[in-house]
């Protein structure tokens, strides 16, 4: 029973959301690098409003969790090019090599590193990341507030962690989040269905 639990985890946390539009998972079957996706998700989530609440930019290094087929990544790398490091997790290795399609159709495969992870764990450098993205993701996490935790621990000095999710899941992550230790800095809509969360680690 609680191997088959733990595989219908993994299942849903590398089936993210964040790979469709539509909110739908991936089939896999479409083009990695295809304009006409990557347009469809760009007008629905406008992900340069997460850009913008990471406060990334050239030189900058990112936590990108559950990356799936990279229609987040790709604003990323772009964002921290040059000189910056994107590092992309998923718990699925397949679906990080449609991110590597994509990535490398950008010409942005030096930006990017594929890191495939545990559900329970972020897999992240300790004291490395100068923000970290969780996008349509952190609901899937068996424990939401010890994966928070720990991965407040591979921010910088001033680093952040962005969640955006559904509005539905807003008082879990809300919840989480606080229980983890971390404090509400800024949230917007910047689409009506998903709200963007940052926040910081507490110094108290």
């Amino acid at each position: 029973m609680r191997a088959a639990l733990l595989f219908s985890v993994l299942v849903l946390f590398a089936a993210c959301g964040k790979n469709q539009a539509d909110g739908q998972p991936s089939s896999g079957s479409a083009s990695p690098a295809g304009a006409d996706e990557q347009a469809r998700f760009d007008a629905d989530r406008k992900p340069e409003k997460l850009v913008e609440a990471l406060g990334i930019g050239p030189g900058s290094r990112v936590a990108d969790v559950g990356a799936g087929s990279g229609l987040i990544t790709v604003h990323l790398a772009r964002a921290v090019a040059p000189g910056g490091k994107v590092v992309a997790t998923d718990v699925d290795a397949s679906v990080l090599d449609l991110l590597k399609q994509r990535i490398e159709a950008a010409g942005l495969g030096d930006v990017v590193e594929r890191r495939v992870v545990a559900a329970d764990k972020p897999g992240l450098d300790d004291g490395g990341y100068d923000a970290i993205l969780l996008a349509e993701v952190d609901h899937y996490f068996p424990d939401p507030v010890r994966w928070l935790a720990s991965a407040a621990k591979a921010l910088k000095p001033g680093g952040r962690i962005v969640i955006s999710n559904r509005n539905y899941h807003r008082a879990q992550s809300m919840d989480a989040a606080r229980k983890a230790g971390l404090v509400l800095q800024s949230e917007t809509n910047p689409v009506p269905t998903h709200f963007v969360a940052v926040f910081v680690v507490d110094q108290k």
